[in-house]
């Protein structure tokens, strides 16, 4: 089985907790809110090197420039729009800002993400941006909720496929991300590599 990364959602609890996290072994957080992400950023700059930042919340284009230049994965680029200024406002002095394609497996309205449809040509066209700025390694969703594990692994498999699809254009990706506490097993089934766990690490939300 490919390796699973275990990405700690730390968005409600501080800067001590993720600390405490750390020491603990835990190197990649998940901020679904962009200033609440960047606050602690910086209250951990001493551990910069050792933490991995990841924005898993939705991002709007006002705030690019803010992200492209503290975090280190943004999984959440539905629009070119999006992708072409990260890329733009990536530091060159940084390493390439590692992205996903979040794509609305579910049709929910009331989620961010592109139309499994239309994700080929929004992937194609984040691939075809600098690489020394910005490399797309794959996709991410976040499923409706249903109950029973088969249930759990359709949508999943939606992304999976269309994963595969994408590789078979001849695009390089590696990265399935989804599944969080209630969902992990059925998202890892699919070939999830990167999940998203909050309150077994840090536990209940106040």
């Amino acid at each position: 089985m490919e390796s699973v990364t275990l990405l700690a959602v730390s968005k409600n609890f501080g800067p001590e907790a993720v600390r405490a996290a750390h020491a603990a072994g835990q190197r990649a957080f998940g901020e679904n809110y962009v200033q609440e992400g960047l606050a602690k950023i910086a209250a951990l700059a001493d551990l910069r090197a050792g933490l991995e930042w990841h924005l898993i919340g939705p991002l709007q284009s006002n705030k690019t420039r803010a992200v492209a230049e503290a975090f280190d994965w943004v999984h959440t680029v539905d629009r070119p729009k999006i992708a072409q200024r990260l890329a733009e406002q990536r530091p060159p002095h940084l390493p390439p800002l590692q992205v996903c394609l979040q794509v609305n497996v579910s049709g929910e309205a009331s989620k961010s993400g592109v139309a499994p449809a239309e994700a080929p040509a929004l992937a194609r066209a984040v691939a075809a941006l600098p690489r020394a700025r910005l490399v797309l390694r794959g996709l991410m969703s976040i499923p409706e909720p249903v109950e029973g594990f088969e249930a759990q692994r359709r949508p999943h498999r939606v992304l999976r496929e269309l994963l595969a699809a994408l590789a078979a254009e001849g695009l390089v990706l590696d990265t399935l991300s989804r599944g969080m506490s209630a969902d992990l097993e059925a998202a890892i089934a699919e070939g999830a590599t990167i999940v998203r766990v909050g309150t077994a690490i840090f536990g209940a939300r106040g």
